[in-house]
């Protein structure tokens, strides 16, 4: 279990870092027709979201909340995916041979749902990061990582990072049994049939596959979510009344805003992490079997 929760720390970490300017372009793209911005910029598709924000706030803006990202997968992917095969097993009874369906849906449901609670601040303060901007005159409500915990617990409230727990409990509650249970299914059918072994074009196959999924079904939760974290004090009264007011300002298809992004983001971070997890994972159980072996 340790190693698991170790090997998806350490590849959650670093998909993080490689498609972060993706997931920064997909919560700009999200909160986009909230509201009427003074900066009058209107991004259009994920390249030119990436584009106009390196040119017109800096290239280092797309990595603004990078540090609450990493911290959000030290203290959140780490769990959901570390733990996965452990509660897994415990939900698979005795006479089963392979994990069944429903184990393995239980599984994402608790292991989604623990991570969310104890990594949820770390998403509030992401998202607000990475939708802050400095242009005309806009002043920036924080200036750094620890800066926005302060500011968010002292004004606000200490709950408030907590805000919008409840979309991000559903979106990563279908995220969880949607990326794992597709990915599970997927490489255990390509081994079983013998369509490919066990290694890395396994991996990757499964985890684009599950990338896609996962992002057609997560894809309204996740804006809702992004829009409800990032508004200021009072402006929606709860998160039904941020999807309702979506729906009536902006259509069913604000539902859909950033989904390119998002599946770019989600498909390649799912791509670069469970391939580097399954890899990192039977590298360190060959050491510590070697070690076993020399003690």
């Amino acid at each position: 279990m340790g190693v698991k929760i170790f090997s998806a720390g350490v590849a959650a970490c670093l998909a993080d870092v490689i498609t972060f300017p993706l997931d920064t372009a997909k919560v700009r793209l999200q909160i986009q027709g909230e509201c009427q911005v003074s900066s009058g910029i209107t991004y259009k598709g994920v390249l030119g979201t990436i584009t106009t924000l390196a040119k017109t706030e800096g290239p280092m803006k797309l990595y603004s909340g990078l540090p609450a990202g990493l911290q959000r997968q030290i203290s959140f992917a780490s769990l959901r995916i570390g733990l996965y095969d452990s509660v897994q097993e415990f939900f698979t009874s005795g006479n089963e041979t392979t994990p069944s369906l429903g184990s393995r849906i239980s599984a994402g449901l608790t292991t989604g749902g623990v991570a969310v609670f104890i990594g949820q601040p770390t998403e509030v303060v992401k998202v607000r990061l990475q939708a802050q901007s400095h242009l005309h005159g806009l002043k920036p409500r924080y200036t750094g990582t620890y800066n926005a915990y302060r500011i968010i617990a002292t004004t606000e409230s200490l709950r408030s990072l907590w805000k919008g727990t409840t979309p991000n409990l559903l979106r990563n509650i279908i995220i969880n049994c949607t990326e794992l249970v597709t990915y599970d299914l997927m490489k255990g059918a390509l081994v079983r049939n013998k369509l490919l072994a066990d290694d890395v074009p396994c991996h990757l196959l499964s985890a684009l596959i599950a990338g896609f999924c996962t992002t057609l079904l997560s894809s309204p939760v996740d804006v809702v979510k992004t829009r409800f974290i990032n508004s200021p004090p009072g402006q929606y009264t709860s998160v039904p009344s941020c999807a309702m007011t979506m729906l009536h300002k902006e259509g069913p298809t604000a539902f859909f805003k950033g989904f390119v992004p998002s599946f770019l983001r989600l498909g390649s971070w799912n791509i670069i992490m469970f391939v580097c997890f399954e890899q990192l994972k039977r590298e360190l159980m060959k050491s510590r079997q070697t070690v076993d072996c020399a003690t």
